[in-house]
C-alpha cells in the first residue's frame, strides 16, 4: 500500500486531541500536570497520529524510526539539562547562589526588582548568547532574591524569561540568531539590525510594565525579613566575592563560544571544587562523621551532583530557598521532552504539519496575513514539535519560496521566524524551552506566561508592523497573482 498525502481533517485530529488532553491534564492536575499527566497526553496524541499514519499507508517501522530520530535530536538538550541540575546543586554547596542572593537582597529595591531583573538577564544573555545559561545562573539567584523580598515568583520568572530571550534574540553568539537568517537566506547582521525594529520597542514596553507592577505591588518584605535571611546566609555559608568566581568562569567560557554542555558541566565541577576550598565549615557539618574526611567530602560532592543540595537552617521556607539541583531533579523534564519530541517527529513524518500549514497559507493573500500566518505557524510548530529549532527550520523551509515570490527581502522572513518561533518557545510547558525554564526556575510556564511581557508583545508588534507596512523590506514589486500553497 502506497503512502497517501493526509487530508486537512487528518492533520487537525491529532492537534485537537492534544489540545483537549492537555487542557484536561491542567484542569485535573493543576501544577502537577507536567509531572506525568502531560506526558500521557502526548503519548495518547502520538497514538492517534500513528493510527492516521497507518490509515494513509505508513508502516509502523517507518514511524518508529522517525520517533527514535526525533528523540535523538533532543539528546543534546538533555545533556545540558542534566548538567544544569548538577550545576545548581554544586553552586548551592559552594556558596555561589547564596552569595548572589545575599548581595541581591542588599542591592535590589523591591519597587525596581522586576524591571531590574529583566534588564540584568537581558544584558547577560546578550553577552553570552544563551537564554538557558542565563536562567540557570542569574535566574536561579533572582528567584531566590524574590523569595527573600516577598515578591511574586511568577512575575519574577516572567521578567527573567523576558530578559533572557531579549538578549538571546539579539546576540550574534546565539544559535537561533544564526539559524534564522541561515534558513531564510539573509545576512546575520542585516537580520539583527532588522530585528531591532520589533525587539527594542517590545523590550521597552516590557520594562515599563515591570516598573509599573513593581511600584504598585503590595510588597510584604521588610527590613526584618531581609535581615533574617541575610543572617541565615552568613551563618551557613562563607559569603564573599570569591564565591562568584565559578559564575565569572562560566560566563567567560560562554562568551568564548565553548559549547553549552561542557561549559555547564565544567561550571558544576568547579562549583564542587570551590565548595572544598571556601566552604570548609559547611562541609564539616554536612559530611558523615563515621568515615574519613576525604571520603566523606567525596561522597557529599558525588551526592550533590546527582541528588542536589539540601540544608537545615531551622526555617522551612529558607530550607526550600537554599536547597535544590542535582541531575535527578531533571529526569521528569527529560521524560517530558522525550514524549513531546516523539509526538512532533510522528506528525512531521506522516506529513500532518505540512498539510496544516499549506492549508493556512492558501488564505494568506496580503503581506500582513502572510507574516501573521508565519508567526502562527512558528507557534503551532512549537506546540506540536516541542522544539525551538524546529519552529524556525520547518516554517522557514515552508515559507521561503512564497516570500521570494512576493518580492520580500529575506530579512523579513528571518525576523518573523524569530518573532514567532524563538520568542514563544518558553511559553509552552512541554516545549524543550518551557520544560527547561520550569525545571530551573521552579515556576510553571502556565504561571509565568502571563508575565513574560516581552515574549507576548513582540509577536503582536510584528503583526501590527506587517499590516501597517512598517519596516517591510522589498526586493521587487509583489506579484499580483494569488499566493500559492506552500511547498516543502
Amino acid at each position: 500500500m502506497s503512502e497517501k498525502q493526509p487530508s486537512f481533517l487528518d492533520a487537525a485530529i491529532p492537534l485537537v486531541v492534544l489540545i483537549v488532553l492537555l487542557s484536561a491534564s491542567v484542569y485535573l492536575f493543576a501544577d502537577n500536570s507536567s509531572y506525568g499527566p502531560n506526558q500521557i497526553a502526548l503519548f495518547m496524541a502520538t497514538a492517534v497520529a500513528v493510527v492516521i499514519g497507518l490509515k494513509n499507508g505508513y508502516r509502523w517501522s517507518v514511524m518508529e524510526k522517525a520517533m527514535v530520530k526525533g528523540i535523538s535530536l533532543s539528546l543534546g538538550a538533555v545533556l545540558i539539562l542534566l548538567s544544569v541540575g548538577a550545576l545548581i546543586g554544586t553552586w548551592m554547596l559552594s556558596g555561589t547562589v547564596p552569595t548572589l542572593i545575599y548581595y541581591g537582597l542588599q542591592i535590589l529595591s523591591p519597587s525596581w526588582f522586576y524591571a531590574a531583573s529583566c534588564l540584568l538577564c537581558g544584558i547577560v544573555a546578550m553577552s553570552i548568547g544563551s537564554s538557558w545559561t542565563t536562567a540557570a545562573t542569574i535566574g536561579v539567584a533572582l528567584i531566590g532574591v524574590a523569595g527573600g523580598l516577598g515578591l511574586s515568583p511568577a512575575i519574577t520568572a516572567g521578567a527573567i524569561v523576558s530578559g533572557a530571550y531579549f538578549g538571546d534574540k539579539l546576540s550574534p553568539l546565539s544559535e537561533t540568531t544564526n539559524l534564522a537568517p541561515a534558513v531564510a537566506g539573509a545576512d546575520l547582521f542585516d537580520h539583527i539590525r532588522h530585528m531591532l525594529w520589533t525587539t527594542i520597542p517590545s523590550f521597552v514596553l516590557a520594562l515599563l510594565l515591570f516598573t509599573i507592577i513593581g511600584f504598585n505591588s503590595d510588597v510584604s518584605s521588610d527590613l526584618m525579613r531581609i535581615d533574617q535571611i541575610s543572617n541565615v546566609l552568613q551563618e551557613n555559608f562563607s559569603i564573599s566575592f570569591v564565591s562568584l568566581v565559578p559564575l565569572f568562569v562560566l560566563l567567560a567560557m560562554a562568551i568564548k563560544k565553548v559549547p553549552a554542555f561542557p561549559t555547564v558541566f565544567i561550571g558544576a565541577l568547579l562549583g564542587g571544587l570551590w565548595a572544598v576550598f571556601f566552604q570548609s565549615e559547611l562541609l564539616s557539618r554536612l559530611v558523615e562523621q563515621d568515615i574519613p574526611a576525604a571520603l566523606g567530602i567525596t561522597k557529599l560532592l558525588w551526592h550533590t551532583l546527582h541528588a542536589g543540595f539540601s540544608i537545615d537552617t531551622g526555617n522551612a521556607s529558607l530550607n526550600d530557598l537554599l536547597s535544590g539541583g542535582g541531575m535527578s531533579s531533571m529526569l521528569n523534564t527529560v521524560w517530558l521532552v522525550f514524549s513531546a519530541m516523539m509526538f512532533g517527529a510522528t506528525i512531521e513524518k506522516i506529513g500532518l504539519l505540512r498539510k496544516f500549514v499549506a492549508s493556512i497559507l492558501f488564505f494568506a493573500r496580503s503581506t500582513g496575513s502572510l507574516i501573521t500566518s508565519t508567526i502562527a505557524t512558528c507557534f503551532v510548530t512549537n506546540v506540536l514539535t516541542a522544539d525551538q529549532y524546529m519552529s524556525i527550520v520547518m516554517p522557514g523551509r515552508m515559507f521561503k519560496e512564497e516570500y521570494e515570490r512576493r518580492g520580500l527581502a529575506p530579512v523579513n522572513l528571518s525576523r518573523t521566524l524569530e518573532d514567532g518561533g524563538t520568542i514563544t518557545s518558553p511559553l509552552i510547558p512541554w516545549n524543550t524551552c518551557g520544560a527547561y525554564m520550569h525545571s530551573v526556575l521552579q515556576v510553571s510556564p502556565l504561571d509565568y506566561a502571563f508575565y513574560a511581557f516581552f515574549n507576548l508583545i513582540n509577536p503582536l508588534l510584528a503583526i501590527i508592523y506587517a499590516y501597517c507596512g512598517i519596516k517591510i523590506l522589498r526586493l521587487t514589486p509583489p506579484d499580483s497573482v494569488r499566493p500559492q500553497t506552500a511547498k516543502v
